[in-house]
């Protein structure tokens, strides 16, 4: 079942949200591919894994490309010339590319490829200036009412 949900009284009455209503309008037009089947695991607080499950293929026949808050996996299998006859192949091999969107500041770590599983860790990375930081308020200190100044005596009456 697939309902559309319009987001135009949202765009009215929000400043900088163009890229959220984008990515929630796209992912609700794109049709939904199954293959290669994958998980995404979260390992920590900001520790991400994404494991695809691309049997059949060798690690020079995939790419990875992270840009602009997209991590993009391609997958695409030279031709078999040993002259093989197959009764049945069971096996998908075709060539795929999925796409994964990527919060701000999750970065690619790094990628491993075993017994046909491919792994990619991610990270969140939040800079500096971005983390939330104490602000010490300046200003005059109020005083205890003992260290309170007191008025100078009048000196005007000095003895002549």
């Amino acid at each position: 079942m697939r309902t559309n949900f319009d987001f135009t009284p949202y765009r009215r009455s929000t400043v900088g949200f163009d890229r959220l209503f984008d990515l929630l309008e796209t992912s609700a037009r794109a049709d939904t591919e199954t293959y290669p089947p994958f998980d995404i695991e979260q390992q920590g607080e900001d520790q991400y894994r994404i494991t695809l499950a691309v049997a059949g293929f060798r690690p020079d026949e995939i790419e990875i490309v992270a840009q602009n808050n997209q991590l993009t996996v391609k997958g695409s299998r030279s031709e078999d010339a040993d002259g093989s006859r197959f009764l049945h192949r069971g096996i998908a091999t075709r060539a795929f590319e999925r796409r994964f969107q990527l919060a701000d500041f999750v970065v690619v770590q790094d990628a491993s490829f075993d017994s046909g599983l491919l792994r990619i860790q991610l990270k969140r990375e939040i800079p500096e200036a971005m983390k939330p930081r104490r602000i010490e308020i300046a200003g005059a200190r109020s005083a205890p009412a003992n260290d309170r100044l007191e008025a100078p005596a009048d000196t005007s009456t000095a003895a002549a």
